[in-house]
């Protein structure tokens, strides 16, 4: 990773900061995305070559803001060499109880923010001529289905869809696009959620992996490799990292 230039998203917790710190270590240049500055320095405190790296906290919902975060990008003459779009929000909700403008907003955030920064580094030439990777960060319920979980998965469910087209699209320029689908991980959102409040539910979430639950950097290191030249024949594809979980549901 040395030399490249890479942006992560939802950069203060969970999969984003771990994906940071890792880039941080093989030697990246890293710039944090993320809404709260005093939280992206938490991640900065557990990086390497702390002094190079930059952050900008922002609301992706904001688009004039991102668009302005991109344009200090391109003065400044920088050129991004890779994405990872982490930032998210999860929730077990059971379908009656959602609403439309419940429904607009994951969309917006799960969807939208990601995809309209990809469309702003492309838009402003922001990208690295020698070529781009651009990773969203998908999920296992964006393929398989289970209750509670319809308003998550069908955002989850539109990355993988959107990434196939935009990877085609995007080929001439160099830049390719893929997603990661993980499974359940250890994290401040997975702590959340409504299985980790009693035994018998967190017992049944991890028998449904067969090696247990993942941690973030699991995740993280499939990031690298799509970031890396390692991955410069793979664009539009699904990278699943999920510890068996879509082998026992098949």
């Amino acid at each position: 990773m040395s030399g490249k230039y890479i942006l992560i998203t939802g950069a203060s917790s969970g999969i984003g900061q771990a994906t940071a710190v890792l880039c941080s270590q093989l030697g990246a240049v890293v710039m944090l995305v993320g809404r709260s500055k005093e939280r992206l320095n938490q991640t900065f405190r557990q990086m390497q070559y702390s002094g190079h790296h930059r952050s900008h906290a922002v609301d992706l919902n904001d688009h004039e803001a991102v668009r302005d975060m991109i344009a200090e990008l391109k003065v400044k003459e920088i050129k991004v060499h890779g994405v990872v779009s982490a930032a998210g929000i999860s929730i077990t909700l059971p379908f009656k109880m959602t609403s439309p403008e419940k429904m607009e907003e994951y969309h917006r955030t799960n969807v939208v923010a990601g995809f309209n920064l990809c469309r702003e580094l492309v838009r402003q030439n922001v990208y690295a001529r020698s070529g781009m990777s651009m990773v969203f960060i998908s999920s296992v319920m964006g393929m398989m289905g289970e209750k509670g979980r319809t308003l998550y998965s069908m955002t989850k469910g539109a990355l993988l869809a959107g990434t196939r087209s935009l990877a085609l699209e995007l080929a001439r320029k160099k830049i390719r696009v893929n997603t990661i689908s993980p499974g359940v991980v250890e994290s401040p959102m997975a702590r959340k959620s409504v299985y980790h409040k009693d035994k018998e539910s967190l017992d049944r979430v991890v028998g449904q992996h067969p090696l247990g639950l993942g941690n973030t950097r699991d995740v993280a290191n499939g990031c690298v490799y799509l970031l890396s030249d390692a991955s410069r024949w793979i664009t539009g594809t699904n990278l699943v990292i999920d510890g068996g979980y879509t082998a026992g549901k098949s």
